[in-house]
């Protein structure tokens, strides 16, 4: 498994794509999982004040924390790449994601390299 980003799917395999965002770009023609999206309200305030503690603590507790990790790892598969909307060197939903599931099943999630 790994991680980018809508701007790099020029170099990506499309067939193991899986968007995690709330809404992917209109472009976007792969697989959505939104069980891992953030809830509207905390990403909304998120947005006005980049408050990243705060949004961290709620991701964990509303989305991250009822799941399973390794459901979820089955669900979205070992090759696949999860993808959201910001760069790789910022603040982005998808690393907690990879943490999550990195700390829980004992596994390494990166970011694609160009």
């Amino acid at each position: 498994m790994q991680t980018s980003y809508y701007s790099n799917l020029k170099n990506l395999d499309i067939s193991k794509c899986v968007s995690i965002a709330g809404k992917a770009p209109d472009f976007y023609t792969g697989r959505e999982f939104k069980t891992l999206a953030p809830k509207y309200w905390f990403f909304k305030k998120y947005k006005e004040d980049h408050d990243v503690e705060f949004y961290t603590q709620q991701f964990q507790k509303e989305v991250l924390d009822p799941l399973d990790p390794q459901e979820i790892y089955n669900e979205l598969g070992q090759d696949s790449i999860i993808l959201c909307w910001e760069a790789p060197d910022k603040f982005c939903h998808r690393h907690l994601v990879a943490k999550w599931l990195e700390n829980a099943l004992n596994i390494k999630i990166e970011e694609v390299k160009k």
